[in-house]
């Protein structure tokens, strides 16, 4: 039977239009994603006892840090799953995508078993290395335990997500992200705000939520591929251990995925810093780091959204067209990213009322946000850099900027400045900006090499 296939070819004419289009969805997805994360902290800190709001936004904000590490690291590592769909795409092979998605459903099903094992048994001990402030120690060891009980439900929330933008499908994942955030406000306000259960109550949303939204997503792909409206299909028989697929999904998303664990690493080390400051940075640093999830939403769609473009069109030989999408989403992102500064810079502390009703963790959030501001409009560069980079396959490349940058730069700087007295957020904050400027000098350095190598032999 003739498959009517829905899966957008980004190999021909426009490109301006087409890659907004596309990366519309996945802003309005990462949106939501990001208030998936702000309303657990939003909830927590707003129906919970003054005595002790300090302690639960402290404990969900190195809780939720934690598992953002290894929720990043999983779905990076699945952005070898849609880089390769994407080249297969361009390149006319759509069809293997059955065989693609069958060996990362076994591949991903053994790291989140992993992930559980590690994470369960083990919470207490992350909570320990992250210097989680005494008074939310026990908080935080049970927010990383009810999560690491629920990575399996996690893995596979991503792994969805990867699947169709490889196929140029943002909507779908759009509707999985708006299923899991509806799913999670209404688990934190009967758990968080009607039962009173703080930090366990926001863990416990969180992973219902993304079950419920994995189950309906399952059947969503089912009916689709019983209709026919997949570029593929996928049989039972195809579930299984394929060494040379996870060999090129693994030799694509193992740098990324790499890249990202180091880079989240890297911040975890930084929030452990400031947790020994104590409870008042510690949630300030939470709240600044919410508020950063929206402010960074517009590169972080299109630096997505870059890599399911330039797949394509890599597969398909187009460098011109990958280049003009690079070209395109620095200037629309880094538009918005003015806007962002004068907002976090002159209203931080405004965006951090909305997260704490504590003016101290509030003052305490807005001073890390000063530093956050500068970064607003660097980090569209090299965001769309990193989509670019990772479109085209270049994911050692990332890996390694993403590396250097971190333990070369804001890593030290971050601990240099903790240790100034009197000690300032601001003074902490500025490492990612730091960092921010080395990438971009790396990607500009990169793309030299790349446009002369294109040019010499036709091939990128």
């Amino acid at each position: 039977m003739e498959h009517r296939a829905q899966v957008k070819t980004f190999t021909e004419g426009k490109i301006l239009l087409p890659l907004v289009r596309f990366a519309l969805p996945v802003l309005a997805a990462l949106f939501l994603q990001a208030m998936y994360g702000a309303v657990d902290l939003m909830i927590v800190g707003q129906f919970t006892d003054a005595a002790s709001v300090s302690a639960h936004v402290s404990a969900v904000t190195t809780g939720s840090q934690i598992m953002i590490t290894l929720t990043n690291l999983v779905a990076s590592f699945a952005m070898g799953a849609t880089i390769l769909l994407g080249q297969q795409i361009g390149r006319g092979q759509a069809q293997k995508g059955g065989e693609t998605i069958g060996a990362c459903i076994v591949l991903f099903a053994v790291i989140g078993l992993v992930f559980t094992v590690l994470l369960v048994p083990g919470a207490g001990v992350i909570a320990g290395i992250m210097h989680a402030p005494a008074e939310a120690f026990e908080l935080t060891t049970a927010y990383v335990r009810i999560c690491g009980a629920g990575m399996l439900v996690i893995i596979a929330y991503n792994l969805i997500g990867s699947i169709f933008r490889g196929i140029g499908d943002s909507i779908t994942p759009l509707i999985t992200v708006a299923i899991a955030c509806v799913c999670n406000i209404a688990g934190d306000l009967l758990l968080v705000a009607g039962f009173h259960m703080g930090t366990i109550g926001a863990a416990i949303a969180t992973v219902g939520a993304q079950a419920i939204s994995v189950v309906i997503s399952f059947f969503l792909m089912r009916r689709r591929m019983r209709r026919n409206e997949m570029p593929f299909t996928l049989a039972k028989e195809q579930i299984r251990f394929q060494g040379d697929i996870i060999a090129r999904i693994t030799r694509l998303g193992l740098p990324i995925a790499t890249q990202d664990l180091l880079v989240g690493i890297s911040f975890l080390i930084i929030q452990a810093i400031v947790n020994a400051l104590g409870v008042v940075p510690s949630a300030g640093i939470g709240v600044a780091e919410k508020v950063c999830a929206f402010i960074m939403l517009v590169p972080s769609a299109f630096m997505q959204s870059m890599s399911a473009f330039v797949a394509q069109n890599a597969g398909a030989g187009r460098f011109d067209r990958a280049e003009k999408a690079l070209r395109y989403g620095i200037l629309l992102s880094l538009a918005v990213g003015i806007g962002m500064f004068y907002l976090s810079f002159f209203h931080g502390t405004e965006l951090a009322l909305l997260f704490a009703k504590d003016m101290d963790v509030a003052a305490a959030g807005a001073d890390y946000l000063k530093a956050y501001a500068i970064d607003c409009m660097l980090t569209p560069i090299f965001f769309c850099f990193i989509g670019f980079f990772n479109g085209i396959g270049m994911t050692r490349f990332v890996m390694a900027q993403g590396i250097i940058s971190a333990f070369c730069v804001r890593v030290p700087v971050s601990f240099l400045m903790s240790k100034r007295v009197p000690v300032s957020l601001f003074e902490i904050g500025l490492a990612t900006p730091f960092s921010s400027t080395l990438q971009i000098i790396m990607g500009l350095v990169c793309l030299y090499y790349v446009k002369r190598k294109v040019k010499r032999t036709g091939v990128f």
